[in-house]
């Protein structure tokens, strides 16, 4: 048992950075331009396996100078200029307000910049906004994860899964918080239930990391001991 909680104890440093990493992968994807089309904001995350952050960012009627803003932030983004991207979504939120993806977004750059606590408070908003927003509550678990806070990760995991059951990134990260607290059976049935929806939804990228998560987690807890 002292053997095994040693290595155990060996790999959480690595396996911690590793799931960051997949974190900022799976959870928050980089912005992309506003498309008008007809979505349910009751239930905005029906569908978010096709387009997670498409179906995200309607909190209300579009227009040609909110595609534009949000075009211009999304090129900053995609350049990795987080800070001129939070100085335009700040602008956008000027002059619309009660958009609660402009403020899901601001979360996001804020996010990228190791802003956490700026972060969450501005995916509140996006909350307060827009009850039903899985993707925020997501997006705050994943920001309590970047500080090693794992109960409260997955508290707002749970809220976001409350929303929307089959959220596949939600089961992901809720998974590795649970590990992190030495939850593994509970883990293990989360990361199963996610790879089986991606599967299910042919996201073959989304399949790959959680097979590979699963891998390392049953590495670790099996050591090769001769």
């Amino acid at each position: 048992m002292k053997l095994k909680s040693k290595l155990k104890s060996a790999f959480v440093q690595p396996f911690s950075c590793m799931m960051l990493s997949i974190l900022a992968v799976m959870g928050i994807s980089p912005l992309v331009l506003a498309v008008p089309a007809r979505v349910s904001l009751h239930t905005p995350e029906q569908d978010t396996y096709k387009e997670p952050q498409k179906l995200a960012q309607f909190s209300g009627a579009d227009s040609p100078e909110r595609s534009q803003l949000l075009q211009q932030a999304n090129a900053l983004y995609n350049q990795g200029d987080f800070k001129d991207a939070e100085e335009n979504l700040r602008k956008f939120i000027k002059k619309f307000p009660e958009d609660a993806f402009g403020h899901f977004q601001l979360g996001n750059a804020l996010f990228q910049q190791k802003k956490s606590e700026e972060a969450i408070s501005v995916y509140r908003e996006a909350i307060r906004l827009q009850p039903k927003y899985a993707l925020a509550y997501n997006a705050i678990g994943m920001a309590y994860a970047s500080q090693s806070r794992w109960q409260e990760a997955i508290t707002e995991y749970k809220k976001a899964l409350e929303i929307n059951p089959n959220y596949g990134e939600a089961l992901t990260n809720f998974a590795l918080a649970m590990w992190q607290t030495n939850k593994k059976d509970e883990a293990l049935s989360s990361l199963e239930k996610a790879l089986n929806i991606f599967k299910e939804q042919n996201r073959g990228e989304k399949v790959n990391q959680v097979e590979r998560i699963l891998r390392e987690i049953k590495t670790v807890d099996e050591p090769n001991v001769s």
